[in-house]
């Protein structure tokens, strides 16, 4: 069993507060990603968690044992660093064995199962070579298989492919996801990469100046952010937020966008006269060349095409958003278009705060 539990985790440098009273139950065999801009403390939190670093408050525990204060090695864990940290005067063999060297594990045993790992990580080839001798993935497979080779219950990961060019970095989160399907480890991810996190995770951690702010499955995270923050960093090009103030209109509610008066849930009506942001992807924003009812007027200000779908950014009065189109849709720089919103796909937030509106009740409120 290797559940992990962390109950107000605080970690201080000076006076800043790294992680912040952080409290997060990762399920056993979990792929539990955490993600957030550089700063956020999600490395310290990991770090926090493999014993590098010890928390000035909270618990933490692996299964029933409470590991707060112990040691790296007695946590049976493993680790995959950044940086690859490979030692480059170890052959690729000695590099994945070094860990069942240090256990005094047998020498039969060790045999085993680096090849296993190697076999498993298509580093089989390479056994007899230096790093030096190795290409960037390559490598970052032998560092991986470090990792794996020692059957610890829990595998922490810091930002494993993030030295990898683009094309191969696309290759190794495949791989890399597929291989820990298999091992069946419980795994904790930092990435601030968010198609690492979307593609890669059972469960995202979304954090921010130490705190975590959402913690959901990838696409809902994706799709019914928790507030502005979330929605902005997550999603390329981010989430749309257009300001608005709700207004009564005959029956029920309507947002006025800049002049124009688009629907509204009915769970709004309580807040007539108030502002709210209209948050909303661009793949679900309809781009029309004639008027409709509910459509927004806008004028384009930039076509990029994108191989699958042309990009446009668009002026709304004094807003501007991001939608798509097919590469066939006749759109120019400075042309008159309308935009048509899917309002079951939209988010309704509070722009004070910036959290999302709970529709609890048919009636709107606030997060606390």
């Amino acid at each position: 069993m290797a559940e992990i539990r962390l109950e107000k985790v605080l970690k201080l440098f000076g006076k800043v507060r790294a992680v912040d009273g952080v409290s997060l139950t990762i399920k056993d065999h979990e792929f539990m990603v955490l993600l957030g801009p550089s700063g956020c403390g999600k490395t310290t939190l990991l770090r926090c968690l493999a014993g590098l670093e010890l928390p000035d408050a909270g618990k933490i525990y692996i299964g029933d044992r409470d590991v707060t204060d112990w040691e790296p090695r007695r946590r049976n864990l493993a680790m995959v660093f950044q940086s690859y940290a490979v030692f480059p005067h170890l052959t690729v063999f000695d590099n994945i064995a070094f860990g069942l060297k240090m256990q005094k594990r047998p020498k039969s045993e060790i045999e085993t199962r680096v090849k296993q790992a190697a076999t498993m990580l298509e580093v089989e080839p390479y056994l007899e070579r230096h790093p030096a001798q190795l290409s960037g993935g390559q490598r970052q497979r032998v560092a991986v298989a470090r990792a794996l080779v020692m059957n610890a219950q829990v595998l922490l990961m810091d930002e494993p492919l993030s030295n990898l060019d683009a094309l191969l970095r696309i290759q190794m989160r495949a791989e890399l996801k597929r291989l820990l399907q298999e091992v069946q480890a419980t795994t904790v991810y930092v990435t601030h990469d968010q198609v690492e996190a979307l593609s890669m995770g059972d469960r995202i951690a979304v954090m921010r100046s130490g705190r975590i702010v959402q913690v959901d499955e990838p696409m809902k995270v994706y799709s019914e952010p928790e507030d502005i923050f979330v929605g902005g960093f997550i999603g390329n090009p981010p989430m749309n937020f257009l300001k608005g103030k709700v207004e009564q209109n005959g029956a029920g509610p309507v947002i006025n966008i800049e002049g124009q008066h688009l629907p509204a849930p009915p769970a709004l009506s309580h807040m007539v006269g108030q502002p709210v942001t209209l948050g909303i992807r661009a793949e679900n924003v309809q781009t029309l060349n004639t008027p409709q009812d509910g459509a927004i007027p806008a004028r384009v200000l930039v076509v990029e095409p994108l191989g699958s779908h042309l990009l446009l950014t668009m002026q709304v009065g004094d807003q501007s958003l991001k939608v798509t189109t097919p590469t066939d849709f006749p759109a120019q720089t400075d042309d008159r278009l309308w935009l048509q919103p899917d309002y079951g796909k939209a988010r309704w937030l509070d722009p004070e705060s910036g959290s999302a509106l709970l529709m609890d009740g048919g009636e709107a409120r606030r997060a606390s």
